[in-house]
């Protein structure tokens, strides 16, 4: 028979039999549910072309559709938020209640209210007290979870109960597992005796928790198991009389998964971070590690937020280094203490002004050199420091700070280092004076600081007035400019000049202690754009024709007694086409007479994706380009090199860029650039790249992940130089090599990576070794292994594949 029964009544016994608690944030998909092709927009995917990608999710994907507790309905409603406007249905063979007060329900008795529903072979409810007892098969199903024993008694309105031979599983967070009773001491903690806990699939446990008892706090999204072991299969790997593991997606302590590794410089390496959820303000983690080449380290990482305030303290402490010292270092850091520090602040000072600090420190410049990342990343040659207090408004900005250098490349000198900036000025304006007209400023004050090389002080002072005239068919937008650039030296100004980063230098004296520089800067930037309907390949595009003329006139000044303090020649590129300086830094400005012409065409389609770009361009030079760096030559030619760049998008898992120049002077390609990147399958990517820049560098690359299955990915990343004429000590042959394996389960994850690489300390500056060691190669390898559900993401492999595989997730 089927009664009906007001809210809040016989099924509030459903709610109390829900040991384990509501639903969570979901990390997976719906059990069951196969996963979509990330190319319909189902998950987050990174971008063709992107160089930042989201973390990849935990994949539920491969656990078994029906890996659920026998009873599981499908069907029901996952809508828990008409539970209290539902009425409740009631269904049982036969209803005794002689008194009205006390109801006997015995027969396949089922209860359900919205999201939730129970069932039992007897049950008995008394509507005065809420004590419920139901017996025999008793089965629990909501949003969220599953529950299963013989018996559950205890009291709705304290929310109380006590169940015994549970098996249990959570619908959201994958967690599942048994006990012998669960005692619910009130709607948000719960006890298990002799318990397990594992998110694999329920029957098929890769590893579980099993623990004399397992407590959940819902407050704090906690587990706690006590005398527990931890078991991978049947086999007792971990002992832990405590351990605390997350019920939901909120902090907390515990250990974060540990990582195996070794690199040649400091051995085989074990990793074990423990993280401190202190306040929810501020957390730490604790990782103590162990090198064999090298002693024990302690890793430790502090984070804080304040009201206005937040920031973070890294330090990497080795008491003892005894591993061995690189003859050719120029510092013995064997038998001493090493270590490194991190410090980085912002601060809201008052209205707009903050004040940020980033201190970096280390004990001796081969701590990256023997340390590194474990796998090693890209090389650090320079620890910067530096503090600043920077604000602005509507039309302004501004800031005042200082930044210092530690060297890090152990085979050279200090002298590698740049100037440090102490102080630093800049004030920038950009007030419009009316909607077609605006005026600017761009100035800097620095004082340049190198023991041993001429040193003094720059103002660098750029007032300009703009005007933008145009419509979305066309533009012009002249531009005048006044570049005023004075410095105050010192320290030897009269004995010797020092040029570049690096310190070559010239024999030649600087005659003046003030010198100056004083020119205009004169620019008019116009183009035009067409647009058109088109037909590809049976495909409807809107097609642009952007050309673009660009006039830049700089009167010529000597600046041959300027110094170099933070000046070089940059690449020259497509954009350098529109540009009124080719040297960074303010002690070089280059002078102009130059016309340049360009044109971009693009494809557009109907959804306003950019299918195509193509650009092409040239300078042509109306005056010899006589500002040059030290050892440049004046140049009278009358075109730059041509510049291509083609960017096309062949489909939603192809992409293709590339760039070209080609000199008309030399009649010889300056530089080259293709870079291909395509998806494979739903988690793959692949890239092939070659890059050359005359007389610099030629290089090929390729990496890839490559899905074998749903759960085997094979990953690879692989870079080749070839050697380059006139450069010493070229990089050449194989600079990086990395292979490894990815196996991706229901509740695990194994990563193993290898990487032979060219350690820091060599790219032309290191003299030649003994034949056989010119190259100062290094070889890591790493081990991780991810159980799902229990700690955080990704861990240390993850930020080196993302730098070494363009799209990795």
């Amino acid at each position: 028979m089927t009664r009906k029964l007001p809210p809040r009544r016989l099924l509030a016994v459903a709610a109390a039999l829900a040991l384990i608690g509501g639903p969570v944030e979901a990390m997976g998909g719906t059990p069951g549910q196969q996963r979509k092709s990330s190319l319909d927009g189902s998950e987050q995917v990174c971008p063709l072309g992107s160089f930042h990608c989201p973390p990849r999710p935990y994949n539920y994907a491969m656990c078994r559709p029906n890996a659920m507790l026998e009873f599981y309905d499908p069907t029901l409603s996952r809508d828990s938020s008409l539970r209290d406007s539902s009425n409740t249905y009631v269904t049982a063979q036969h209803v005794d209640s002689s008194d009205r007060t006390v109801y006997h329900l015995s027969g396949d008795v089922r209860l359900e209210r919205a999201d939730q529903r129970l069932q039992a072979d007897t049950a008995d409810y008394n509507d005065e007290t809420t004590d419920y007892d139901a017996r025999g098969n008793v089965r629990y199903q909501d949003a969220g979870q599953l529950l299963a024993a013989t018996r559950a008694r205890g009291n709705n309105d304290a929310s109380t109960g006590t169940a015994d031979d549970v098996r249990y599983q959570m619908l959201d967070s994958r967690g599942n597992g048994t006990a012998s009773k669960a005692q619910m001491f009130d709607a948000d903690h719960t006890r298990y005796s002799r318990a397990t806990y594992s998110t694999c699939d329920v029957g098929h446990h890769l590893w579980e928790f099993r623990g004399k008892s397992i407590t959940v706090d819902k407050d704090t999204g906690r587990g706690v198991a006590r005398n527990a072991t931890f078991r991978v299969g049947s086999v007792p790997l971990i002992y832990l009389p405590w351990f605390s593991f997350p019920v939901d997606n909120r902090r907390m302590s515990g250990f974060l998964y540990p990582t195996i590794g070794h690199t040649s410089r400091s051995g085989y390496m074990l990793s074990t971070p423990y993280y401190l959820n202190l306040a929810p303000n501020y957390d730490a983690t604790l990782d103590p590690r162990v090198y064999t080449l090298r002693g024990a380290m302690l890793d430790t990482e502090f984070r804080y937020l304040l009201p206005g305030t937040s920031g973070m303290l890294d330090v990497q402490y080795l008491p003892n280094d005894h591993g061995q010292t690189d003859p050719l270092a120029t510092t013995d850091t064997q038998g001493t203490r090493r270590y490194l520090v991190h410090f980085s602040d912002s601060t809201h000072l008052w209205q707009s002004w903050n004040f940020n600090t980033s201190i970096n420190r280390s004990s001796d410049n081969s701590f990256y050199y023997d340390f590194g990342s474990n796998l090693g990343g890209a090389p650090v040659y320079a620890l910067a420091s530096g503090a600043q207090i920077s604000g602005g408004g509507k039309w302004w900005n501004a800031s005042l700070g200082g930044t210092a250098y530690q060297n890090m490349n152990p085979f050279l000198t200090d002298a590698s280092l740049p100037y440090r900036q102490l102080p630093y000025a800049n004030f920038n304006l950009d007030l419009p004076l009316n909607r077609w007209l605006e005026f600017g400023m761009a100035n800097q004050f620095t004082a340049f600081r190198k023991p041993g090389f001429v040193e003094g002080s720059r103002e660098d002072i750029q007032p300009w007035v703009g005007a933008d005239f145009g419509t979305p068919g066309w533009f012009v937008r002249p531009r005048l400019a006044y570049r005023y650039t004075s410095y105050q030296l010192s320290n030897g100004y009269r004995d010797y000049g020092y040029y570049g980063l690096l310190g070559s230098g010239t024999t030649t004296p600087f005659t003046q202690k003030s010198p100056s520089r004083a020119l205009p800067v004169v620019s008019v930037d116009s183009g035009l754009v067409f647009d058109r309907d088109a037909s590809l390949f049976g495909q409807s595009y809107t097609q642009t024709l952007e050309p673009r003329l660009y006039y830049l006139y700089v009167p010529y000044r000597n600046q041959d007694n300027l110094p170099l303090f933070d000046t070089s020649l940059m690449s020259f590129d497509y954009w350098q086409l529109f540009s009124t300086n080719q040297f960074s830094g303010a002690d070089r400005q280059m002078n102009a007479n130059n016309l340049t012409a360009a044109i971009t065409t693009r494809l557009l389609d109907d959804g306003g994706v950019e299918r195509l770009s193509a650009s092409f361009g040239q300078i042509r030079y109306f005056a010899p380009q006589k500002v040059q760096m030290p050892g440049g030559k004046v140049t009278d030619w009358s075109g730059s090199s041509y510049v291509a760049q083609l960017d096309l998008q062949l489909s939603d898992r192809w992409r293709l860029g590339s760039s070209y120049q080609w000199s008309p002077n030399t009649r010889r390609t300056d530089m080259a650039m293709l870079q291909l990147q395509g998806r494979l399958g739903l988690d793959g990517v692949v890239n092939f790249a070659y890059r050359y820049r005359r007389g610099l560098m030629e290089q090929y690359s390729a990496s890839a992940v490559y899905p074998l299955s749903e759960r085997w990915r094979l990953i690879g990343a692989w870079t080749y130089a070839k050697p380059v004429k006139g450069v010493v000590n070229p990089l050449k042959g194989t600079i990086e090599a990395l292979a490894g394996v990815e196996y991706d389960s229901c509740c695990v994850t194994l990563r193993l990576v290898d990487r032979s690489y060219v350690n820091q300390g060599y790219y032309g500056v290191v003299p030649p070794r003994t034949p056989g060691q010119t190259n100062l190669r290094d070889n890591a390898v790493m081990f991780e292994v991810v159980f799902k559900g229990l700690g955080s993401t990704g861990g240390q492999i993850d930020p080196l594949l993302h730098r070494d595989i363009l799209g990795y997730q």
